[in-house]
């Protein structure tokens, strides 16, 4: 793990591992230490941004250090069900990459449960953890040059919703109604880091 300056009040924290990274945000987190401004995550780093002027950053390094990142803290995580129409373009891809039929990879995308790591990509893009692994697939050799809002797909250990319509590499499972980002609403995204998603089949 490594500490690099960001600017004159954060630091970004450079961890060997997805794992690693979300031990260092919720030991962050859980730490309450009230100058520090904000948690940023991403696949292998964590950006902490504190208040100017502050000890924060001296303390959330101690914190982390003192810590036990096997076992990190615990969190009361929001549950976010998406309803989830089962006909995307690439069901039957997925299905013969990972030798089980497309109702069995309906079954295993249902069947676990997710964590947001972090976001990116596009605003209200969350990238979720927990995929069985028969379903951890390559992305497409060539990516669409538009996926339409709503689409879920999967990459490599990731399995996400597209918020809008954007290009993207992902195989595509499916379609869902719910709206991951409004730029209007008090909350525009829907998922944050932490929060744990569970896919339900509907018709």
């Amino acid at each position: 793990m490594r500490w690099l300056p960001y600017g004159t009040d954060a630091v970004l924290v450079e961890c060997e591992s997805l794992s690693e990274m979300s031990a260092v945000r919720t030991t962050v987190i859980a730490a309450r230490l009230p100058d520090v401004l904000e948690v940023v995550p991403g696949a292998r780093t964590v950006l902490v941004v504190a208040r100017p002027g502050s000890t924060a950053l001296s303390e959330a390094r101690e914190a982390v250090e003192a810590a036990d990142l096997a076992n990190p803290p615990g969190a009361d995580p929001r549950a976010v069900e998406l309803a989830v129409r089962y006909d995307g373009e690439d069901l039957q891809l997925v299905a013969e990459t990972a030798g089980i039929s497309a109702d069995e990879v309906v079954e295993l995308h249902t069947g676990a449960e997710y964590t947001v790591a972090f976001t990116g990509f596009a605003p209200g893009f969350a990238y979720l953890t927990g995929l069985p692994e028969p379903l951890r697939q390559s992305r497409l050799d060539t990516p669409r040059t538009k996926v339409p809002a709503g689409s879920v797909g999967l990459a490599g250990e990731f399995t996400g919703v597209y918020p809008r319509s954007s290009p993207g590499g992902w195989r595509l499972l499916g379609h869902t109604e719910t709206v991951l980002f409004d730029s209007r609403a008090e909350r525009p995204a829907l998922l944050a880091p932490g929060d744990r998603v569970r896919f339900r089949r509907t018709r």
